[in-house]
């Protein structure tokens, strides 16, 4: 039997399906498995075990579309849903299985608040789509996997605080006010990670302890940035693709959530039997909370209240917690 997985985009939401890739893999005697995605999204999969070919689209759907018929796949296991993974559905006319976005649901949840959200992780929700093929989830959570080539970046040898300080809108993001504070009351080493965007937020935090800070935005790809979330002692981190590596890693994770929430059924997933210690730090009693399924440029209302109020002190109780 040979699937072909879509899923385009993006970091978090990659990791988010490797679930249905395992499992698939490991239930279904002699399945060929392949991936089609991004092409800027490459690294986030290229080194998975269980997948044995990857497809990746850039610009030109129609020369992936023709690409891909060559293969004559049994069905497309289609875990983006969207008019782009609908065209190559068509174009192929193979049997699909899809999993459940419940976009109406959300929709509901974000513009309304009115929560009609099915209790299940969008993880098993991707593995459940595999149900007709006789496949189940084996409770053993997220995967990312590094390339052997990746050296791993050495900073502080007796552990460290990883804080995640980049998220792909605004309003996901603590203030760098809220960060500062966070960095100057955590009394252990700290290693900032993030992208090129987050450089001048990280270089002004690391002058808040230059001796206990490093700044690694920008300078390190995502394999070495994931890396050095793998030997952190705790991940603090927003509502950003790096924490559910972090989950994948089974690190001690503080999820920090604003424009979404864990009601749009992405909460960090660690393995059932998993001994990692996850705390959602969450503002209570907002009625505008989740506003978005992926965060916004600027609140709303006006009063991003869902960030500013964050419970800074009880954040910080649980990086001690969790440290020790």
């Amino acid at each position: 039997m040979r699937l072909l997985f879509i899923r385009f985009s993006a970091i978090g939401d990659i990791v988010l399906a490797s679930p249905a890739l395992r499992c698939a893999k490991q239930q279904i005697p002699g399945v060929e498995i392949h991936f089609l995605t991004k092409k800027s999204m490459k690294a986030v999969s290229e080194a998975n075990p269980y997948v044995d070919q990857f497809h990746y689209f850039d610009k030109d759907l129609a020369s992936t579309i023709q690409e891909l018929k060559a293969y004559k796949f049994d069905y497309i296991i289609d875990l983006h849903k969207n008019l782009r993974s609908l065209r190559i559905r068509l174009a192929l006319g193979v049997p699909y299985l899809s999993y459940n976005k419940l976009s109406v649901e959300k929709f509901l949840l974000t513009k309304f608040h009115v929560n009609n959200m099915a209790d299940r992780h969008i993880s098993l929700r991707s593995v459940d789509a595999l149900a007709p093929l006789g496949v189940v989830y084996d409770g053993k959570g997220l995967d990312y996997f590094v390339p052997s080539e990746v050296k791993e970046p050495t900073f502080f040898p007796v552990g460290y605080v990883a804080l995640v300080i980049g998220a792909s809108y605004a309003t996901k993001k603590l203030p760098i006010e809220s960060l500062q504070t966070l960095c100057a009351q955590i009394p252990h080493p700290i290693v900032l990670v993030g992208g090129k965007e987050e450089k001048e937020d990280g270089d002004a935090l690391a002058l808040v302890d230059p001796s206990r800070i490093v700044n690694t935005c920008g300078t390190y790809s995502l394999h070495e940035s994931a890396l050095m979330v793998a030997k952190a002692r705790v991940v603090i981190s927003h509502d950003t693709g790096m924490l559910y590596i972090a989950c994948a890693f089974e690190k001690n994770v503080i999820a920090i959530w604003g424009a979404t929430s864990p009601a749009l059924q992405v909460e960090p997933l660690m393995p059932v039997d998993s001994k990692a210690q996850v705390f959602q730090s969450i503002v209570p009693d907002l009625s505008c909370q989740p506003c978005s399924n992926f965060g916004t440029k600027t609140c709303p209302k006006g009063h991003f209240a869902c960030m500013k109020k964050q419970d800074l002190p009880e954040i910080l109780r649980q990086v001690e917690k969790m440290w020790n």
